[in-house]
């Protein structure tokens, strides 16, 4: 069953509503337009230097997901949820830098000349970290933040989600001949909970929370 729903519940709510599933109704398939819309809001996440490393990996296949689920060890949501999507961080992010900054000067954000002057301080910073680990912590952040916004997304378009990171990283690189410029981050199983969600535990705000020193 493919199925649209677009809901517009207001942000407390869906803060409050999003929690972690992991059983799915394995016959409820969310539409590619859908997917690709909320891809889209997700997308609308803060970046570094507005570089926007973030890439998905769309896995609706269901043999594909098959293929999947033990790299995933077991985990059923695998196979049952709508789509898997798996998070990538590109460490040659720069690349774009031309682009993206192009597009602000034809929307008006900024003037060509301080266009020019970003665009090579981003490349001339940035590509020597290509193959190092600084690439990779800029982009794990970044990935991070448009993790959570893809997920708050999907709750506000009425369906449930759940990060994973308990997959072998080598093999889900090896089975979709991921390139060595992506860093695979995490997957996010995204589809119509079969059991409803329940919330889980806390700390409070004053167990987690500093001002001004640490103590």
């Amino acid at each position: 069953m493919v199925q649209t729903t677009v809901k517009s519940p207001d942000f407390q709510t869906v803060i409050r509503d999003r929690h972690s599933v992991r059983k799915y109704d394995p016959t409820f398939r969310i539409s590619k337009d859908e997917m690709k819309q909320m891809l889209e809001e997700a997308t609308l996440a803060p970046s570094s230097s507005n570089m926007q490393p973030w890439r998905f990996l769309v896995i609706d296949d269901q043999a594909k997901k098959e293929q999947l689920l033990p790299i995933a060890f077991n985990q059923q949501q695998v196979v049952n949820a709508s789509h898997i999507i798996a998070i990538l961080a590109d460490k040659e992010s720069y690349r774009h830098a031309e682009t993206i900054y192009s597009r602000a000067v034809e929307s008006g954000f900024m003037d060509e000349e301080t266009k020019t002057r970003m665009v090579e301080r981003i490349v001339s910073e940035q590509s020597p970290y290509r193959k190092s680990d600084i690439a990779k912590d800029i982009g794990l952040v970044d990935a991070g933040l448009v993790s959570m916004q893809f997920m708050l997304v999907a709750k506000a378009h009425g369906y449930d989600t759940v990060p994973m990171g308990g997959f072998n990283k080598a093999q889900f690189n090896e089975l979709f001949a991921v390139p060595e410029r992506y860093e695979t981050v995490m997957l996010i199983a995204i589809g119509k909970a079969a059991v409803e969600a329940h919330a889980s535990a806390r700390l409070t705000q004053e167990e987690v929370t500093f001002w001004n020193e640490i103590v």
